[in-house]
């Protein structure tokens, strides 16, 4: 016999999302670990808020809302904020139940707060440790990668530092701000009014140019988990400056000492090599031959090395740096940046990669 659909709207719902929810479902894994790091950020918390006032937004719910917008791909807060009113699985994950969501202002009100007492950090540093202490985290090889993150800006935003009207251009398109045709662009003469911290980049010889910032990563090699991650200004030099960095942040915060350090030949500097030394981390970086000049000490090593099976297995494991940066563009949405201001950036950097340690950590703890 035919069925028919009852078009009369309930006025009660009794539904358990726990119930409903597959155990085998990844978010599971994600919220109980989430929760516990939440929770032993208490004392942060506390220190951040007043004691007086109106009670705000939960900043655990604000932290946890931020990872489904990167594990979802939810493009805008407003977007992310219709969601979690509507999806039971989202206002599950993020301890909503029925109350009603609050508004996207509420991201824009704390982010400062974040800002300031470095939570989204904290937040991720500690994903780090629990990765670390539980050893699916290798403490001795790693790799170091960058990548450019395109500005929010737009090209027409470019204008000259001294602060000279664009010359008109009867050739050119029709466009309020007149045409750039016939002018050389450069980061020396030029800067966007709308992101001045941008910077003029090409992915290399024959790309397009365009306004962007510097993102960079620290992989540990036996899970491809992300252990440092970093935004800087996109001058050429970042990535080895960033590297130092982060290798720094890593010894002080988790107490690691890097045994090997695995790049690209963009870290080839003579500098670079020798600060690794000091710091007794064997690089695994591929040398550029310059002929019969005199090389450096660090370099000279450093080409030796390339001969050695550690090297090989080293330049093998750091292409899967490239899976990360393929993650934070197309699922974590960072391809193209949504925030003008570099330390915006690095908290939705944070927790995109808070985001995707969470998830691998989900899927390895199955697996064992």
């Amino acid at each position: 016999m035919r069925g028919h659909a009852s078009r009369q709207i309930p006025i009660f719902y009794m539904i358990n999302v726990e119930a409903e929810l597959p155990k085998e479902h990844p978010l599971r894994a994600i919220k109980r670990r989430a929760d516990a790091i939440l929770k032993a950020m208490a004392p942060d918390f506390t220190a951040a808020y007043s004691r007086i006032g109106r009670p705000s937004i939960a900043p655990e719910q604000l932290l946890k809302a931020l990872l489904l917008q990167a594990l979802y791909s939810i493009r805008s807060e407003i977007l992310l904020m219709q969601a979690i009113q509507f999806n039971l699985l989202y206002r599950w994950f993020v301890d909503l139940s029925d109350r009603p969501v609050w508004t996207p202002e509420v991201f824009s009100m704390n982010r400062e707060r974040f800002a300031e007492h470095d939570l989204v950090r904290k937040f991720f540093d500690r994903v780090v440790s629990e990765a670390v202490i539980e050893g699916y985290a290798s403490p001795d090889h790693f790799t170091v990668d960058g990548t450019l993150i395109r500005s929010w800006a737009s090209p027409k935003s470019l204008r000259p530092k001294e602060g000279a009207a664009p010359r008109q251009d009867d050739g050119g398109p029709a466009t309020p701000t007149g045409s750039y045709r016939g002018q050389k662009w450069a980061n020396a003469t030029h800067e966007s009014a709308t992101d001045p911290e941008a910077r003029l980049m090409r992915k290399g010889l024959g790309k397009e140019a365009h306004l962007c910032h510097s993102g960079h990563v620290l992989m540990e090699n036996r899970n491809g988990l992300c252990l440092g991650a970093m935004v800087d200004q996109a001058d050429g030099r970042a990535e080895r400056r960033c590297a130092v960095a982060m290798i720094g942040h890593l010894r002080r915060r988790h107490r690691i000492q890097i045994n090997t350090l695995g790049a690209d030949k963009g870290f080839d500097d003579r500098a670079f090599l020798a600060e690794l030394e000091r710091l007794h981390i064997r690089a695994h970086v591929p040398v550029r031959r310059i002929g019969t000049q005199a090389k450096a000490p660090a370099r000279q090593r450093a080409e030796r090395r390339m001969r050695t099976r550690g090297y090989q297995i080293s330049q093998r494991a750091r292409k899967r740096v490239e899976q990360i940066f393929g993650w934070f563009k197309t699922v974590g949405g960072m391809a193209r940046t949504r925030f003008v201001g570099r330390w915006k950036i690095l908290q939705e950097m944070l927790v995109t990669a808070a985001a995707y340690n969470l998830l691998r950590l989900a899927r390895l703890e199955a697996v064992r």
